[in-house]
C-alpha cells in the first residue's frame, strides 16, 4: 500500500522542521529586537519583549529619512525589473528558437555571466558610469542591475521556451502575424509562470542591493533602503534597535510581493529547470 506514514516520513518531517527553524530564527531575532528598548535589547536579546517599544520604528523612519529611500528603492527596482523582463524575454526567444551555432555561443556567453563575480568589473564600470555623467543618478544603478541580472533572466526564459511548443506562434504567423507580433500576442502570455519567477528574483536582488547603490549614489538624495539603514552603524556608535526596526520596514514591501508571487515563482522556476 502506497502513501503509508512510516519512520522515513517522520524523519523527513523532522529534518524539514529543523531546517525551517534554522531559517526562521534570524527573522525572529530581527523582529523581537526591533520591538525592544535599547536597555532590554542589551540585557535579554533573545527573549520576547516585555512591552512593545514601537518608538524604534518612528525614530528609524525619521532619522534615516526612510520615505525618500523607499521611493528610490521602488524606482530602481520597478524600472530594472521591467527592463529585465522585456530585454530578457526578447533575447531568450531569439536564442531558444534559433538552432545555429551563433545562438548557442551567445547563450553560453550569457551563462558565463552567472559564474563571474560582478566585483571583478566594479572599478571599470564605476569609471564608465562616471565618464558618462550618470554617477549619482538612478540610471547608474539601474544599468548596473540590468547588466548583472540579465544572464539569470535569460537562463530561466530559455529553459521555459525550449519546453514550449512552437505550434502556437507558427499558427499566428500563418494568420499573417509578424514574428514580433506573434511573440508578444501569443508566446509572451504563455510565459507568465516564469515571468513571475524572473520578477520576484530580480526584485529581491535589486531591492536588497547595498554595495552598488552605496558606491554609485553616495552623497546624493537617492539613497536606497539598505544604504539608509546603514547610516545607523558607525565606527563608534551602533544603534542596533533602530537598525533592526529599519530592516523590518525595508523588508516589508518586498516580503509582501514575494508572498503574493511565491506560487508562480516556484512553478516558473521548475518549468525553467525542466526545459
Amino acid at each position: 500500500m502506497t502513501g503509508r506514514y512510516g519512520a522515513r516520513s517522520l524523519l523527513v518531517e523532522f529534518v524539514m522542521i529543523a531546517v525551517a527553524l534554522v531559517f526562521a530564527f534570524p527573522l525572529y531575532v530581527l523582529v523581537v529586537l526591533s520591538l525592544k528598548s535599547p536597555e532590554e535589547a542589551a540585557n535579554s536579546p533573545l527573549s520576547l519583549p516585555s512591552s512593545l517599544y514601537l518608538r524604534n520604528y518612528t525614530e528609524a523612519w525619521a532619522q534615516a529619512d526612510l520615505a525618500p529611500a523607499i521611493i528610490s528603492s521602488v524606482v530602481i527596482t520597478v524600472v530594472s525589473v521591467f527592463a529585465l523582463v522585456v530585454l530578457g524575454a526578447l533575447a531568450a526567444y531569439t536564442i531558444a528558437r534559433r538552432t545555429s551555432r551563433l545562438s548557442g555561443g551567445v547563450f553560453a556567453l550569457f551563462l558565463v555571466g552567472l559564474v563571474v563575480p560582478f566585483q571583478l568589473a566594479l572599478i571599470p564600470l564605476y569609471q564608465l558610469i562616471r565618464d558618462a555623467g550618470l554617477l549619482g543618478s538612478y540610471w547608474s544603478v539601474i544599468l548596473y542591475m540590468v547588466g548583472t541580472e540579465l544572464p539569470l533572466t535569460i537562463f530561466l526564459y530559455v529553459g521555459f521556451l525550449r519546453a514550449t511548443p512552437v505550434d502556437y506562434e507558427e499558427a499566428a504567423m500563418l494568420d499573417g502575424a509578424s514574428p514580433v507580433r506573434a511573440f508578444w500576442s501569443v508566446v509572451f502570455p504563455l510565459m507568465r509562470p516564469v515571468t513571475g519567477t524572473v520578477m520576484i528574483l530580480n526584485a529581491i536582488g535589486c531591492w536588497n542591493a547595498f554595495l552598488v547603490p552605496n558606491l554609485f549614489l553616495s552623497g546624493t538624495d537617492h539613497q536606497t533602503i539598505p544604504v539608509a539603514v546603514y547610516s545607523f552603524v558607525g565606527e563608534f556608535v551602533s544603534q542596533w534597535n533602530l537598525v533592526f526596526a529599519g530592516l523590518v520596514i525595508g523588508m516589508a514591501p518586498i516580503l509582501v510581493v514575494y508572498l503574493l508571487l511565491q506560487r508562480r515563482m516556484i512553478r516558473g522556476f521548475a518549468s525553467g529547470l525542466k526545459g
